[in-house]
């Protein structure tokens, strides 16, 4: 009987070395959450504040540059005309690169994800 009783007392041991590892298992994949998310949403407030104020810096570039055009030209609405027609063109390029803009992004999001 003492071979069983030694057994058994083997085998509980293993059962709690497993329930340590799967709850260190369960904590350490808790706080990788915890870091990806906070990661994420600095990564989002950060472009948040920056774009917003790049955002007004560019609305203030566009009305002076449509201004001057505009007394170059000598009519305000042409320069106007000609900085949206900048925008759109910016725009056009943009929407025709947006797949290799894409797949930079997640470039750098999975170097971040799965450090």
């Amino acid at each position: 009987m003492n071979v069983f009783e030694s057994l058994n007392e083997t085998s509980n041991k293993a059962v709690d070395i497993g329930e340590k590892y799967v709850e260190a298992s369960h904590q350490y994949l808790k706080l990788k959450i915890f870091q990806q998310l906070t990661g994420a949403m600095s990564l989002f407030g950060k472009m948040l504040l920056i774009g917003s104020f790049l955002f007004i810096a560019f609305l203030f570039l566009a009305i002076s540059a449509a201004v001057a055009i505009g007394y170059v030209l000598g009519n305000f609405a042409l320069g106007a005309l000609v900085v949206g027609g900048t925008f759109l063109l910016l725009a056009l390029i943009i929407y025709l690169l947006r797949h290799r803009i894409d797949k930079k992004f997640i470039e750098v999001m999975s170097e971040n994800f799965f450090d």
